[in-house]
């Protein structure tokens, strides 16, 4: 077929196809993704055997001081909804929230490590109340939290917090939902970021773990049910399902809107590629998953199938992607799966996403794991705490 465009035409057609191209995220190739090793340990309880347990599995990836030192550490911890929605009369620590004593052992490690300033931050549910005030509605020792290290400070990243105004992280590849988010300044107004979540499975997302943690970064006031139309709202009501996962209203007008509102309205399309582009905007440079007491069926008591299990089990690792991978795997998963299999009967792999990103690898065949094998770590979620037909 003959082309009678000008040569003119040409040129600016192939630089609209380029510009395309960048906007669009590049599939990285599979031999080139990165990797890192992760850190698998046996931790049957919360007392005593806890911090020698994590130092050694921060000394198995390498030590954290040239990490760390002389730096500001923020650690995102998984806090969802408030503490007095609990399966059964358990705590919450026993089920879908951070234990305190992991944080605390980390956090410690931190301070040991050299880090100049650690800054826990969450975006609690309950409410835009001081972050040190909800914990102490679950019943946690704020004082103990607050001199694991020298200078330890707390943020309650569903509002303003001690900053004058929201950070905007934008998605280096463009973005498939949103192309950048609006989030509290601790989220970037540090040099390390943690991400801290608890060992789960997600009725939406599949599983719960370092990434999807990552989803909670997002402030309930900009991106919530109730938030405000023309500008943040002060307080918090709902859930981000309006905004993320149906996609039935757009996040305050401060904040950067939807690229494209013709683009799927399904939850399990939206997720997996939300959760992708907020890790990109905004890195894990250590994922510490607790898995020593946990929850099967959900990532909450209000999941019909939720129930108490105990896995004993801590990961860690310097890769987000390949962290999760190894978790997944420990909680009787394939890494690679896709959807329509398990635990993605529902939505996209957001790991899949996350390697077309470029962000790390989920293949098991690359990923050097250190201390306990999975083989011999296995705890099977589907599993666990369902009572023999």
């Amino acid at each position: 077929m003959r082309c009678n465009c000008t040569r003119r035409q040409w040129l600016a057609a192939l630089g609209a196809t380029a510009a395309g191209s960048l906007l669009r995220p590049l599939v990285a190739r599979a031999d080139d993704l990165p990797t890192a090793p992760v850190a698998v340990a046996k931790c049957q309880t919360y007392g005593s055997e806890l911090l020698p347990t994590l130092e050694t599995m921060f000394d198995q990836l390498g030590g954290l001081g040239d990490l760390v030192k002389g730096k500001t550490v923020a650690v995102k911890l998984n806090m969802v909804n408030a503490p007095w929605v609990r399966l059964g009369d358990d705590p919450v620590e026993l089920s879908h929230w951070t234990h305190p004593a992991v944080l605390g052992a980390t956090v410690y490690l931190l301070g040991q490590a050299g880090a100049q300033r650690i800054r826990i931050v969450e975006c609690a549910d309950a409410g835009t109340e001081p972050l040190e005030e909800i914990m102490s509605w679950a019943g946690w020792d704020v004082s103990a939290l607050r001199n694991a290290a020298p200078a330890v400070e707390f943020e309650n990243g569903d509002g303003l917090g001690s900053g004058s105004s929201y950070s905007r992280l934008v998605c280096p590849n463009g973005g498939h939902i949103f192309p950048a988010f609006d989030v509290n300044h601790s989220y970037v107004d540090c040099d390390v970021f943690v991400s801290l979540p608890k060992m789960k499975e997600h009725g939406s997302f599949g599983v719960t773990l370092s990434m999807k943690n990552c989803y909670g970064m997002t402030p309930l006031t900009i991106y919530g049910d109730g938030a405000g139309v023309d500008e943040p709202s002060t307080t918090v009501f709902g859930t981000r399902a309006s905004v993320f996962h149906n996609g039935v209203r757009a996040p305050s007008l401060t904040a950067p809107q939807e690229i494209d509102p013709n683009s799927p309205r399904d939850g399990g399309y939206r997720l997996p590629r939300i959760i992708a582009d907020i890790v990109s905007a905004r890195p894990v440079h250590l994922a510490v998953i607790d898995g020593i007491e946990s929850m099967a069926g959900g990532e909450g008591p209000w999941r019909p199938n939720a129930r108490r299990v105990s896995p004993g089990l801590l990961v860690a690792g310097l890769n987000p992607v390949t962290t999760d991978a190894v978790t997944m795997a420990l909680m009787g998963f394939d890494p690679m799966a896709e959807r329509g299999t398990a635990p993605f009967e529902n939505s996209d792999s957001f790991l899949s996403f996350a390697e077309e990103l470029g962000l790390g690898t989920r293949d098991l065949n690359q990923i050097e794991v250190r201390g306990a094998s999975i083989e011999e770590a296995r705890f099977d979620f589907r599993s666990a705490g369902l009572t023999p037909a």
